[in-house]
């Protein structure tokens, strides 16, 4: 699905009319290089987010989309599937199997031994809590450039616009600062930089795009997770990609943001969409995902609707009973007093 056409803001009149342009991300390819990130704050001239991996943080040190960061791949861990029931977990120590405890070598004696630890074997022994992961899921984030996006129609000076490749992007010297279109996002893409207080986030490298380039994410992905070009291009190659992975085992991809119909499209259709295997919440996904303007915008106008017809019928019959309490008289002092 396509935006208006009256909402587009950026025309040409070479005589073309350029194709939605979009993303289509393959979290069943992503290997959690990360080149998709360097790319693009190399391009977009963006500062790092330092090397902080912290214990809880996996070894994802991004964390999130934010306004230094427009790309951001999230590394999900995903626990064994058989997880044993109390009980089961009971009957098996009562059976003499399982209960071993994880050999993890108390905090005082690792500083001491540190020279004489191998982490490897550690890790390879079980005893680290990172060895009981079972798989890793890898998923590239990104703007998503929606048809009905909620942050340009929350913007008050027009900062942020519909580009003719029908894409979203923030105009820095229009924009006042002032944070609706942060809170307008339903997926928390769109933040303010800390330094000068303006909103950013993912252009789809606009620039290259006037210059029939590839977004830099996309060219230096090399797995191709991340694929770039007409947008409707891109989800009839998507929905080809869902009914092929079950031939290779993976019953369980959907796309998300592409393909749906009606009530069950996201914003409108997702101009940055993907393929999941896992629930969408698993990658920091919302299942649903309105913008706060656009969800109650029909319902406020109804109920604001309602509001001001009882307001007037109760008006209307106020004005009647006073009329018929004075016997007409008001209505005559009031032409009286006009004269």
């Amino acid at each position: 699905m396509s935006a208006a056409p009256t909402e587009i803001a950026v025309h040409r009149y070479d005589g073309g009319a350029p194709e939605r342009l979009g993303f289509f991300t393959d979290t069943t390819l992503c290997i959690g290089c990360k080149s998709c990130e360097v790319a693009c704050k190399q391009w977009n001239d963006l500062p790092a987010d330092g090397y902080d991996v912290r214990r809880g943080r996996s070894f994802d040190h991004t964390g999130a989309l934010s306004a230094a960061t427009w790309r951001h791949v999230h590394f999900v861990e995903v626990p064994p599937e058989a997880v044993p029931t109390p009980h089961e977990a009971q009957a098996a120590l009562g059976a003499g199997a399982g209960g071993n405890l994880p050999r993890i070598p108390a905090a005082g004696t690792i500083g001491a031994a540190r020279a004489d630890l191998d982490l490897v074997a550690l890790a390879a022994s079980g005893a680290l809590p990172e060895a009981e992961i079972d798989r890793w899921l890898f998923a590239s984030d990104v703007c998503k450039h929606c048809t009905n996006a909620g942050c340009l129609d929350a913007c008050p000076t027009g900062a942020l616009i519909r580009t003719e490749f029908e894409t979203v992007i923030v105009q820095p010297d229009v924009c006042n600062g002032c944070g609706y279109c942060v809170t307008a996002c339903p997926f928390g893409v769109v933040d303010r930089d800390p330094y000068d207080g303006r909103a950013a986030k993912c252009t789809l490298c606009y620039d290259r795009l006037q210059d029939g380039m590839e977004p830099a994410c996309a060219k230096a992905c090399p797995t191709d997770s991340i694929q770039f070009g007409p947008y409707d291009e891109l989800v009839e190659r998507a929905k080809g990609r869902v009914v092929e992975l079950p031939e290779r085992g993976i019953a369980t991809a959907y796309l998300y943001g592409a393909g749906d119909e009606g009530a069950d499209q996201l914003a409108g259709g997702l101009g940055a969409f993907f393929l999941l295997t896992e629930p969408p919440e698993r990658f920091g996904l919302p299942a649903h995902a309105d913008s706060p303007i656009q969800e109650n915008a029909p319902v406020a106008t109804a109920a604001g609707l309602a509001a001001g017809v009882a307001a007037a019928a109760t008006a209307v019959v106020s004005m009647l009973v006073a009329h018929r309490r004075s016997g007409g008289r008001g209505r005559g002092r009031a032409r009286g007093w006009r004269r």
